[in-house]
């Protein structure tokens, strides 16, 4: 005789190995730190990365007029200001990628221990 919550069981921890799992398993395979930092160091590529290339889309956009002006205006100035713009860029891009890897690793840890679980009460299964 088939037991039905075999099945399903079964069936719910086949389906999490096959998505979600392998997205977990692959996080959890770093230490907490270690994944939150390396996330980081991505993220703080991107953004630099995005920045430079809004930076030079202004650049182009306004060429003519800071062309015109770049003898008027205190270019120390205009350089202190294109990176005290890049740094608040990266420091809120890093604090929202911190708090988005953070909680992906906690959600992935508890998944895991659900899963890990189930499997437990699956082998109990069994031996009845």
């Amino acid at each position: 005789m088939i037991n039905e919550e075999k099945v399903i069981l079964m069936t719910r921890l086949a389906s999490y190995e096959a998505n979600e799992g392998k997205r977990d398993i692959s996080v959890l395979n770093y230490f907490r730190s270690d994944y939150i930092g390396f996330q980081l160091l991505k993220s703080v590529i991107a953004a630099t990365i995005s920045f430079l290339a809004l930076l030079a889309v202004y650049i182009f956009y306004n060429f003519e007029e800071l062309m015109q002006e770049v003898y008027k205006m205190d270019l120390l100035a205009f350089g202190k200001n294109i990176i005290i713009l890049y740094l608040c860029m990266v420091g809120a891009y890093g604090i929202i990628s911190y708090a988005l890897y953070a909680t992906r690793y906690s959600r992935a840890k508890k998944n895991l221990r659900n899963y890990y679980s189930s499997l437990k009460k699956l082998a109990g299964m069994y031996e009845k």
